[in-house]
């Protein structure tokens, strides 16, 4: 059984499911995909995107200079989304347990939501 993956970690590679990015247009992904709720600091994204090529769950892509400054483009390797699929599934099982103890609850407290 693989570790779960802490949230940020698990948006940054559902981001890159859809296609390669560079690293401010993964910050403005990750905050969409979490509606707001997850707004990573430069810092944090880029000290995750080096964790995760490390671990071979994503690999840089590509490297250009723009006014000046360095831009990668990352990707989700094979492995990144095998991680993805893997914590999806944990989190739909985590998710249909809480919907059953729900409707057992319900009935007990009156039907009331």
């Amino acid at each position: 059984m693989s570790k779960p993956l802490q949230e940020p970690t698990f948006l940054i590679l559902t981001a890159l499911l859809e296609q390669s990015q560079h690293g401010y247009a993964l910050l403005a992904d990750v905050e969409r995909l979490s509606q707001g709720r997850v707004s990573l600091r430069v810092g944090t994204l880029y000290a995750a995107l080096d964790r995760l090529t490390g671990e071979g769950l994503v690999a840089v892509e590509s490297e250009e200079v723009v006014r000046g400054r360095l831009r990668r483009t990352y990707c989700l390797t094979g492995a990144g989304a095998d991680a993805v699929a893997v914590e999806a599934d944990r989190m739909a099982d985590l998710a249909r347990t809480a919907r059953t103890r729900l409707r057992r609850l319900r009935p007990a407290v009156g039907g009331a939501r």
